[in-house]
């Protein structure tokens, strides 16, 4: 099947934007689709912060699937440096062809630098992978994870969508990727990144997108559980806990529910499922003990 491609620039507006999404069972406020139809109106990166499971990562895979672009992920994490962010060379490779020339008697030390230094030798990672793909949507997840060093390797490619590699040149993106980063915040993304990007901070939805989402993703959901699974999230996230369930454990836990014939949220379901929507110990403590479904405390 040809994937159909369409080009940033042919998005007219919001309201359009929010249809496409739509299509691929994305369903936006007005808020996210504004920031969105930016960023690919103007060609800046957009930086998505808020909670964990709000649905950041999600709008990088349903914008790929509505330009027809492949997505492109660098997942963040401490000590993440520039050789696993930007392109390494495949010494193993290298190596080989350097035997196999002087298999061949090959003696020219200039050819041999030449050819061991060819761009088929360099490997690819996801930053010089989105330069070089068009079209593609690169998505840098959970920047907060990364060393703030790694902040300034991001800024200069991010600026001008161009890597330096010092044996081959400077590699430069013919058409810039859409880019999206995302953040927990769980330390403040430095200012010189946030002022190249364009920025939205997403909350947890409200009841009824909730329940709109609920019912979209996943159409075999009734109304009435999607809106007590929608109801017990929302005062849940109001509790205590150490983690409030986001939109994708909701997601989950209605799936759970679903999976075990529940046609609605009656409490010994609720607590059979809870390991979908609540993943630490002491929240599910919290919760059984006080009987927030309305069963047996415990």
């Amino acid at each position: 099947m040809v994937r159909r491609t369409i080009d940033a620039s042919d998005v007219e507006s919001p309201a359009r934007l929010a249809e496409l999404l739509d299509e691929q069972t994305y369903l936006a406020d007005e808020g996210l689709v504004t920031a969105a139809f930016l960023a690919l109106r103007m060609g800046r990166p957009l930086l998505l912060e808020g909670e964990a499971g709000v649905g950041k990562t999600e709008l990088a895979r349903a914008l790929a699937a509505v330009l027809g672009a492949p997505l492109i992920r660098l997942q963040c994490y401490e000590g993440l440096d520039a050789a696993q962010a930007l392109y390494d060379w495949d010494f193993a490779r290298q190596l080989l062809h350097l035997k196999a020339a002087e298999a061949a008697g090959i003696t020219d030390a200039a050819r041999l630098e030449g050819e061991v230094y060819d761009r088929r030798f360099l490997i690819a990672r996801p930053l010089l992978k989105a330069i070089e793909t068009q079209p593609a949507v690169l998505l840098i997840d959970e920047v907060d994870r990364a060393d703030v060093e790694f902040e300034a390797i991001l800024l200069e490619v991010l600026s001008d969508f161009a890597i330096s590699v010092p044996e081959l040149g400077t590699i430069r993106a013919a058409r810039p990727p859409v880019v999206v980063l995302t953040s927990n915040r769980t330390r403040e993304v430095h200012d010189a990144l946030k002022r190249r990007c364009l920025y939205h901070w997403l909350e947890h939805p409200s009841f009824d997108r909730e329940v709109a989402i609920l019912r979209r993703r996943l159409p075999e959901c009734s109304e009435v559980l999607a809106e007590q699974v929608a109801k017990a999230t929302g005062r849940l996230r109001e509790t205590d806990l150490i983690k409030p369930p986001g939109i994708a454990e909701s997601l989950d836990w209605t799936e759970a529910l679903l999976a075990i014939g529940a046609r609605e949220l009656d409490p010994d379901a609720a607590a059979a499922t809870l390991g979908a929507l609540l993943k630490h110990r002491e929240d599910h403590e919290t919760v059984l003990g006080n009987g927030f479904f309305g069963g047996r405390r415990g």
